[in-house]
């Protein structure tokens, strides 16, 4: 888990992606500043009298403008986008986490995987060399005329539906440590037990859907999206309201004319401009009606995502409830059958049993390993599900060996840039 946080590019995408969300805040902020320009320009002119075609002149014109613009009230608009820039940087936030949440998970499950996988290997192939040695008891009990061919026949044939599972699960233990490559980053070096992560889980389901709808990301992330729908619809609304800007310039001119004719000027000049919207031709009032849907929409979203944690959160109990059962009633059954397997070789050792009833015997225990390792798995997973849908399933519950990725370090090198155009970490 510690490298799926630290190596997962889904993980990583949705980090840079809250750094692009990030910019938003200065971009807000600069209709706050001044906007400053230079330009100039030359030309080139000749001109030539009818009366005295052997004179002419030339001139080059040239001049160079100096401006600023500093906005002084906008509607209010500058104020709000700040604001639903800060909100979106927040909302931002909360998915991540729910992304965080997701790989995490998706760790544990490709972790449990492979560990399931490589036991069943393990059973497949000590069940493999069973059978081998009930080919071999067959073989011998043949040649002492205590057996017959078709004791024989039914070992071979069951050596080779052994041989067949041991390939089907090492196809599936192959498929595992892909899906563990691609989601954590490297292959397996070692498969140990995994920490317990119950003491994560409270104690009722009740108490359970208390901490989701207070501290689930995607609830949260839900009411940062409606405070943003709000501010868009009071930008929109800022259209509609006057607007005030100061402009000022320094500009210098020169005819470029060598001689008598030659001269030169510097104007500086400041304006103040005063902009009222009186009719926008509908458009402005649409934006603000369509915002306010879309606020809407919002809402409604987060009442689908509030039902939606409830329905996961109870699911997930009931799983990891089911699964406790099974791996319980599991271990029961292995036990059981391995004493199933011990009874009848020994009585067909003494005739009370035929070669068939070991070989079915074998074949129930096998299954039933097979379903305590699956019914394992399941519960490992079912516990971290429920964590998930707690809105609990990160690296600083975990205690994960890690660097902790702290959004705040990249948000506050950027929210106040006036300029530069490279990021803090220097590309």
């Amino acid at each position: 888990m510690a490298s799926a946080y630290t190596n997962n590019p889904d993980l990583n995408s949705a980090r840079a992606q809250l750094r692009a969300i990030d910019e938003g805040v200065p971009r807000a902020k600069s209709s706050y500043r001044p906007q400053i320009s230079l330009s100039g320009d030359i030309g080139a002119s000749t001109s030539r009298s009818k009366l005295f075609p052997e004179w002419s002149t030339g001139s080059t014109p040239r001049g160079v403008t100096l401006a600023v613009e500093q906005p002084l009230f906008l509607g209010f608009r500058t104020k709000n986008s700040v604001k639903m820039a800060e909100t979106s940087v927040k909302a931002a936030r909360e998915q991540l986490k729910l992304v965080e949440q997701q790989v995490l998970f998706d760790a544990v499950s490709a972790f449990m995987d492979v560990v399931r996988a490589q036991v069943v290997v393990n059973l497949t192939a000590q069940n493999v060399e069973f059978l081998r040695e009930q080919v071999r008891a067959a073989k011998d009990r043949l040649e002492v005329g205590e057996g017959t061919r078709t004791d024989v026949a039914q070992t071979d044939a069951r050596l080779s539906q052994g041989m067949s599972d041991y390939a089907s699960a090492v196809s599936d233990l192959n498929r595992s440590i892909a899906v563990y490559v691609q989601v954590i980053g490297h292959k397996p070096e070692r498969l140990g037990a995994v920490n317990g992560i119950e003491k994560l889980i409270p104690g009722s389901v009740d108490a359970g859907l208390a901490t989701a709808q207070a501290s689930h990301p995607g609830i949260i992330a839900g009411l940062y999206n409606i405070d943003v729908a709000s501010w868009n619809v009071r930008i929109s609304e800022g259209a509609t309201l006057p607007t005030v800007t100061l402009s000022g310039s320094v500009t210098h001119r020169d005819n470029g004319v060598d001689g008598i004719g030659s001269s030169w000027n510097d104007t500086a000049a400041i304006t103040g401009r005063l902009n009222v919207p009186i009719y926008q031709g509908g458009e402005v009032a649409a934006d603000v009606r369509q915002l306010k849907e879309t606020l809407g929409q919002r809402r409604i979203e987060l009442d689908s995502t509030r039902a939606e944690v409830r329905q996961r959160l109870i699911s997930t109990w009931g799983a990891l409830d089911a699964a406790k059962a099974v791996v319980r009633s599991a271990a029961l059954q292995v036990s059981a059958q391995q004493l199933v397997l011990s009874g009848v070789i020994e009585e067909r050792r003494v005739g009370q049993r035929t070669t068939l009833d070991v070989l079915n015997a074998q074949q129930d225990l096998l299954a039933a390993q097979v379903e305590q390792v699956t019914a394992q798995r399941d519960r490992v997973v079912a516990a971290y599900a429920l964590v998930a849908a707690l809105g609990k399933l990160n690296a600083q519950s975990l205690g994960l060996p890690v660097t902790v990725y702290d959004p705040d370090q990249h948000y506050d090198a950027v929210k106040d840039k006036w300029m530069g155009l490279r990021t803090p970490d220097g590309r």
